[in-house]
């Protein structure tokens, strides 16, 4: 069977490029993808093709990104996607535990169809009557609880989080749901009044005033006792590490774009002793790492929606065919004013 992918042949250059299934092994399964989200984040730098990895060499075994001939991913990219939901809709002639109609999320890229494992689908299986699109959340949903959880919240804190696209708004639930007041900082009033419905205790617009002299003048010079920058935004990391307390942790979640200038690292950073702390996907704080793992966190996300403790579904705010998956992109590219988590659609093609 013949089916499609989305791949970046050249900088905000999108193809898509049909692909044969082979048949099914016997523990295996086939997946028709719903629904696929696209990260406007990480996406995006690959979109660009600003993305560290298509432009130096990533030395996996020393952890070290190098200036080489070949950068760690070439074009074509083939890589974009990494939020999916789909059904089942053939099974292995060994499959004992799973049928088709079932659902699944996993990362897989924006493509028609997958093949994964029992075992991997059924440590992916969706909840049974829940709403498929919450399987999109599986990952940035990840992303979030995974800042979430470096932040080490304490009932009672104060947290600030600082940009209110989807990740910070799944933080900003996050926090709260652990038990702190939490304030959401973002310029765009949209996604402050956003914010508001989705359980924020306050919201700031930064344009208006200095988030950091606002709270420190509400608790008596104290500042917040946590402080998370998601918006990868230089500005915001450094207005974050002048925002929280003394001694105090700040955790960067933003995926910065070159160089971040702007970030006064002799002023507050250095005279308040801030923690500053990288929270990344790609791995767990050592301390949890006997317990939390991506699969974990990725179950997880899906499992507190499903259970009404995070309420993501609002966080949508544009679905279109997978066809229209290039104009998309450059719609998310060009910055649209209400565009938040744009999801594409591949019910349509079933």
């Amino acid at each position: 069977m013949t089916e499609k992918a989305l791949a970046l042949a050249a900088p905000k250059e999108l193809v898509f490029e049909p692909y044969e299934t082979a048949p099914l092994g016997p523990d295996e399964v086939r997946i028709a993808t719903l629904h696929s989200g696209i990260s406007a984040g990480t996406e995006l730098t690959q979109y660009r093709g600003t993305s560290p990895f298509m432009q130096r060499q990533w030395d996996v075994g020393m952890r070290l990104f190098r200036d080489a001939e070949k950068p760690s991913w070439e074009w074509p990219v083939r890589n974009l996607g990494y939020e999916e939901v789909g059904e089942i809709v053939e099974t292995g002639r060994e499959v004992t535990r799973l049928r088709p109609g079932q659902r699944v999320f996993g990362t897989w890229g924006h493509r028609t169809a997958h093949v994964m494992s029992e075992t991997d689908a059924i440590a992916r299986l969706m909840p049974g009557g829940a709403d498929p699109l919450i399987g999109i959340f599986s990952h940035i949903g990840a992303v979030a609880l995974n800042g979430v959880h470096d932040a080490q919240i304490r009932m009672g804190d104060l947290v600030v989080v600082f940009g209110l696209g989807v990740p910070g708004q799944i933080v900003l639930q996050g926090a709260r749901a652990s038990g702190a007041t939490v304030i959401g900082v973002d310029p765009v009033a949209a996604r402050r009044d956003l914010a508001l419905t989705l359980g924020a205790d306050r919201v700031l617009d930064p344009t208006a005033g200095s988030i950091a002299e606002i709270v420190k003048s509400e608790t008596g010079g104290r500042g917040a006792d946590i402080c998370i920058e998601v918006s990868g935004a230089p500005r915001a990391l450094a207005e974050a590490m002048r925002t929280v307390a003394y001694a105090s942790r700040v955790v960067a979640m933003g995926f910065f774009q070159g160089e971040a200038r702007g970030l006064m690292l002799g002023e507050e950073f250095h005279h308040n002793r801030i923690e500053l702390v990288s929270s990344q996907i790609s791995g767990v704080a050592p301390a949890i790492s006997h317990r939390w793992n991506k699969l974990r966190l990725w179950q997880t996300a899906v499992r507190l929606q499903h259970e009404g403790r995070l309420n993501l579904l609002p966080l949508i705010s544009h679905s279109v065919p997978f066809a229209e998956a290039p104009a998309l992109f450059a719609r998310l590219d060009a910055g649209e004013p209400g565009l938040m988590q744009a999801v594409l659609d591949f019910e349509a093609r079933r």
